[in-house]
């Protein structure tokens, strides 16, 4: 079984609109899991994949560039609880 992760609204009847197309086969039957925003979460806490690569490709090009930090510099800003 493969997934495929998409987003939809869910309207005044309790459907389900897809935000975009399913590639896939027409009358292919699926299974869905619906991951519903607890109350205390928003939308704008969670990262795009546009974010992940931005921060990706500037990650790689600020390391072939030279700018780089010790491992253990890195640790100085994390709190350990």
């Amino acid at each position: 079984m493969n997934a495929i992760e998409t987003t939809a609204t869910v309207n005044g009847q309790g459907q389900l609109h897809l935000d975009s197309p399913l590639e896939i086969n027409e009358n292919q039957k699926v299974r869905v899991i619906v991951l519903v925003a607890a109350e205390d979460e928003s939308e704008a806490d969670e990262i795009t994949k546009q974010e992940l690569l931005d921060d990706f490709r500037q990650s790689v090009s600020d390391a072939l560039s030279g700018k780089t930090f010790p491992v253990s510099q890195l640790w100085d800003d994390i709190d350990a609880e």
